[in-house]
């Protein structure tokens, strides 16, 4: 059976998201399945869908392997509090 891939244009954390690398703002999300996000661009960042914005970030790195996509980011701005 074939793992369903998909394009992202906003970054859903869930909450999920843990932080790399303190001084460099670097967080890595794991995600079910592969999904694709634009890479070196700034994208919205969002708790939930549907929910408002918390901020921005930029796509460092994407590992697809195993159904599942391994996402680094570098958060850019943050707009309320975690």
């Amino acid at each position: 059976m074939s793992t369903p891939l998909s394009m992202e244009w906003a970054l859903i954390t869930g909450g999920k998201e843990k932080r790399v690398n303190s001084n460099d703002n670097l967080f890595e999300i794991t995600f079910e399945g592969y999904k694709l996000f634009p890479m070196n661009e700034t994208i919205d960042i969002k708790r939930n869908i549907g929910s408002d914005q918390i901020g921005s970030g930029e796509i460092k790195e994407l590992l697809l392997k195993d159904n599942a996509t391994v996402c680094k980011y570098r958060l850019i701005s943050l707009h309320s509090v975690n």
